[in-house]
């Protein structure tokens, strides 16, 4: 898959989405939408899992200090 933002991709899955419930399509072209809208879903999964491990919570310490914690979503 080409170079894109997760925006674009996000918006392209939408738009595949969205044909697919119109009813429009024809048994191929179904299938061919649904195959490029998991490439589009598995590239936007693996953005936010990259974009999860980057992300770290400041908190401050005891002392009043700030500090660097990984980031827990529980």
């Amino acid at each position: 898959m080409a170079k894109k933002s997760f925006e674009t991709a996000l918006k392209q899955l939408e738009e595949i989405v969205r044909e697919m419930e119109s009813g429009d399509l024809s048994l191929e072209q179904a299938v061919k939408k649904y195959e490029t809208g998991i490439g589009h879903s598995k590239y936007c999964l693996d953005i936010l899992d990259q974009t999860e491990k980057k992300i770290t919570q400041l908190t401050r310490d005891n002392g009043g200090s700030m500090k660097e914690e990984p980031f827990d979503n529980e």
